[in-house]
């Protein structure tokens, strides 16, 4: 029996047999396929201002057949046979194409990484760590007694599925596709230390009596295990294994069991595997935004174990949070992170007694690996590899104050679509023309929703940022503002399509699934246009909150930018990662960029108010 609950919108119910979490999950509506036609009119649409005139015309006339065509119908239909048959049509495809058969290293390609502010009251690593775990732990048991209340948007309950995926889970490196598995927390209550490379467990809990360590005790054993670890790192750091390709690190993984006849090193990689969270306590002291933003994104490579989420605390009590994405997407460790750090600002976690008895504490209990000549090989060469890729990087972060959000609310404009007009604009000073752009929208309002991809780059963006750099006429602030609004709307459109599942790109990566042996590939896909408007030069994301000082990821092609971003009431901040591409340009663009936004509309309300007085 379900019943009906009279304040949620039309369509959606409450299951009174699943646990509160996951009580709307049965009610909310399937991810829809979108109509051909309106697929077909959009991509045109986004492909315009990326690509030549000549070039257009072409891509209009593969649109015009694959519309018209018998193939593209039946596809269709497909599409929407399999829609019926599952939770999701795209769920099980995305997951597999996107994170578990992607065999590039996760770190750097695949994790995202949130930089905390900083807490004046915790400057130790130990009671950093500490403050932090604790307050996990009840959003923890949230979470896993199914007692978390769903997340809504404007009244409307999103899927919560993925939340399984946050605590006692990993993701194991398996030929051709990864695998992610999910262990018991009961069994299981335990976090692992990483420190100079070395792994250490550490219960959350007394093993005899079942009563929760307090912080001054967790503080306590952490202390113990910075001393045990002693100044030198261990030789062979597991870890490394972790970072790098997924095949390799598959061998990798079957020969370190190999390596063990007695399961020592099947057992270590367990405890690590099924614990809450992974803590590694680093040993540097990282002060600037670029140096604790580079060491929460990668770190040395050799004390993490990349297939996990994993809380990262530096000698100078900073902290971060490196996020394992496949089986999830970044709102939900975004709310695991803000309850940690809002608890612990507010207040509203009990940390226990300050008392410690040492007595009472278990030993620090080491996990350690039978190693062999053939193990080392694979750390060192996993080493070289990953000293490689990293070296290869670059990340500047910047920290615009010149306004945020409660400026351009009060100039009538949406802050996100100001923030991605400005990377248009930067990349047009940069390049001279559109960057393709990808900015990931949340489609969680479905069942299994993931993303979509909101394809920020458009005409009216293109319209706008040539008209801010044309030097051969004067410029009307009036007339730019107009531009920017129209823009602005433009995006704020198409982030509500791709919110709704509405977009392009996800609709033609499963029609294109659905091709079966002998049938041709449809000229659409191979049309330039169709490579070049899904080469995310700019791959961009906000997520936004007070409790962080930065976050970020990897760029998604080799001659692209990572750029995640967060819009605070009077500061945009971006994160950008790239191949060493010109990222400090780009920084000093975007910077350039923002300024002369704000100049445009504060100029065109002068001229506004001056003209209003006559």
């Amino acid at each position: 029996m379900v019943r009906k609950s009279s304040t949620l919108p039309a369509g959606y119910s409450e299951d009174p047999s699943a646990p509160p979490m996951l009580r709307y999950q049965s009610s909310l509506p399937k991810l829809p396929v979108p109509a051909l036609e309106s697929t077909c009119s959009k991509y045109l649409e986004t492909v315009k201002p990326l690509v030549t005139p000549e070039a257009y015309a072409r891509t209009e006339a593969v649109v015009s057949e694959f519309l018209t065509s018998p193939l593209a119908q039946q596809l269709q239909e497909r599409l929407k046979d399999r829609a019926n048959e599952h939770t999701s049509w795209l769920s099980e495809w995305w997951n597999d194409v996107a994170y578990m058969a992607y065999r590039d290293p996760v770190v750097v390609f695949v994790s995202y990484f949130y930089v905390h502010a900083n807490d004046p009251l915790r400057k130790t690593p130990a009671k950093r760590a500490a403050s932090l775990i604790k307050a996990m732990i009840p959003f923890r048991d949230l979470v896993e007694s199914g007692r978390l209340e769903p997340e809504k948007v404007r009244g409307a309950p999103l899927c919560m599925a993925s939340y399984k995926w946050l605590f006692h889970s990993c993701r194991y490196p398996v030929k051709p596709s990864d695998i992610a598995e999910k262990f018991d927390p009961a069994s299981n209550n335990h976090i692992v230390v990483l420190r100079k490379n070395r792994f250490f467990l550490v219960p959350l809990s007394n093993p005899t009596t079942g009563r929760e360590f307090s912080a001054a005790e967790l503080e306590a054993q952490f202390e113990k295990i910075i001393e045990y670890a002693g100044e030198k790192p261990a030789e062979t750091p597991i870890g490394a294994l972790t970072s790098d390709n997924r095949d390799l690190w598959a061998d990798a993984r079957e020969a370190l069991i190999r390596a063990s006849p007695s399961g020592k090193n099947a057992e270590s990689l367990k405890k690590i595997e099924a614990s809450m969270i992974v803590l590694a306590l680093d040993d540097t002291k990282p002060v600037t935004r670029e140096q604790i933003s580079w060491s929460t994104w990668v770190g040395d490579g050799r004390n993490r174990f990349f297939d996990k989420h994993q809380v990262v605390v530096y000698e100078n009590g900073r902290s971060g949070f490196l996020g394992e994405h496949s089986c999830m997407d970044g709102t939900s460790t975004l709310r695991l992170n803000e309850f940690m750090l809002a608890s612990l600002v507010h207040n509203k976690i009990d940390l226990g007694s300050p008392d410690v008895d040492a007595a009472s504490l278990p030993p620090v209990q080491e996990l350690t690996f039978d190693i062999n000549e053939n193990i080392k090989t694979l750390v060192k060469e996993s080493e070289q590899r990953f000293d490689k890729l990293v070296s290869e990087h670059d990340l500047h972060v910047l920290q615009y104050e010149g306004f945020g959000k409660n400026f351009t609310k009060h100039h009538k404009v949406s802050p996100d679509a100001t923030a991605q007009l400005i990377k248009q604009l930067a990349f047009h000073k940069m390049f001279g023309r559109p960057g393709v752009t990808y900015e990931s929208a949340q489609t969680r309002k479905y069942q299994l929703g993931r993303t979509e991809v909101i394809r920020s780059a458009s005409n009216e963006s293109k319209k706008w940022a040539e008209a801010m750099l044309d030097t051969s006429a004067k410029k009307d602030p009036v007339a730019l503002r107009e531009l920017f609004r129209a823009a602005a709307k433009r995006h704020t459109t198409y982030a509500a399509w791709a919110a709704d599942a509405q977009g392009v790109d996800r609709h033609l990566f499963g029609l294109k699934r659905l091709l079966k042996e002998g049938e041709q590939l449809p000229a659409i896909y191979s049309d330039p246009s169709f490579s070049k408007s899904s080469h995310w030069e700019l791959s961009t994301s906000q997520l936004s909150s007070p409790f962080f000082d930065g976050w970020g990821y990897g760029e998604v092609v080799p001659d692209g930018y990572g750029l995640g971003y967060a819009i605070g009431d009077d500061y945009i901040r971006w994160t950008i990662t790239s191949l060493k591409r010109r990222s400090d340009e780009l920084k000093h663009y975007l910077a350039e960029s923002a300024t002369e936004v704000k100049h445009m509309l504060e100029a065109a309300e002068r001229k506004e108010k001056e003209a209003a007085k006559l």
